[in-house]
């Protein structure tokens, strides 16, 4: 098996190239509430500290982000975020050597962390939650990560009703691909993710994540981030996000088996680890 390879220009002028193996994007949530992490990074010397770290341990791609999507968050202001997210940007660019990752739905804070040195924005509505964004990703040449989700972080659980997950996660993501070439970005810009545990109770992200192969016929890259998410205790029983990296384990190398060319993870090195495995698994399927 294989996965057909993908190259996205960045704003820096340099190519990611997606598909010749599994990309690892560690996360940095500069959050004081962090369902994963417990708010570990809120310090911005030390969310630069923790991303070198992980670029070190594995990371190809950095994603950082200031306002918890959790379900049940309440919203942030755009000030506040900035002040959080900016520090970590402009320090990691400073010293890294991988591509930075904008995690918001905020116009400003997409044109303002790429001013500083992000190249991809992850957008987990998609383009919906702010009608700036994508004219802000279009006139950046960034890449852009658009999300399956519906609703807000505060009710996603409300819109959780489906009658054929797989399906109707295309058919939202082909929506919101329309909705993003609308906005003037380019096709060979959009990278997409199934949003697993956005909307989507524990067997939704299941089929989602079991289904991620039908993504293909978008003819995009995709991305899948089932790294310590509440949907795992369906497998593994109650335990704590961090008490849940053998479950991670077990979903990443799924998400590689199944075509993602990119897997968003928390603990770089282990994982790191799991995607050589499950890259070497898939290159020797025939």
């Amino acid at each position: 098996m294989s996965r057909p390879v993908f190259s996205l220009s960045l704003p820096s002028g340099g190519n990611l190239v997606l598909g010749e193996r599994t990309l690892v994007m560690g996360i940095i949530n500069v959050t004081p509430d962090s369902f994963a992490d417990g708010g570990l990074r809120f310090d911005a010397a030390r969310a630069v500290e923790e991303g070198l770290a992980m670029i070190e341990q594995g990371a190809d791609i950095l994603d950082v982000g200031g306002e918890s999507t959790r379900p049940g968050a309440d919203p942030l202001p755009a000030g506040e975020e900035l002040r959080r997210v900016l520090p970590v940007v402009e320090g990691i660019a400073a010293q890294g050597r991988v591509p930075i990752c904008i995690d918001t739905y905020k116009a400003q804070v997409a044109r303002e962390a790429i001013a500083c040195g992000a190249s991809i924005v992850n957008d987990v509505t998609a383009l919906r939650g702010d009608a700036g964004m994508g004219r802000v990703v279009a006139e950046a040449g960034a890449a852009v990560v658009l999300m399956h989700n519906r609703g807000s972080s505060r009710d996603m659980y409300r819109d959780a009703v489906y009658a054929d997950v797989a399906k109707e996660v295309v058919a939202e993501l082909e929506s919101a691909m329309a909705g993003a070439l609308d906005a003037g970005i380019s096709r060979d810009a959009i990278i997409l993710d199934p949003g697993l545990g956005f909307a989507k109770r524990a067997e939704h992200s299941y089929a989602a994540l079991g289904a991620l192969g039908r993504l293909a016929v978008l003819g995009r890259p995709l991305l899948a981030g089932p790294s310590r998410k509440s949907f795992l205790k369906r497998a593994v029983g109650d335990r704590s996000p961090c008490d849940r990296e053998w479950a991670t384990a077990a979903a990443v190398t799924a998400s590689v088996l199944l075509g993602a060319h990119i897997v968003r993870v928390h603990g770089v090195e282990a994982m790191a680890q799991v995607v050589r495995v499950a890259d070497l698994i898939l290159s020797s399927s025939g």
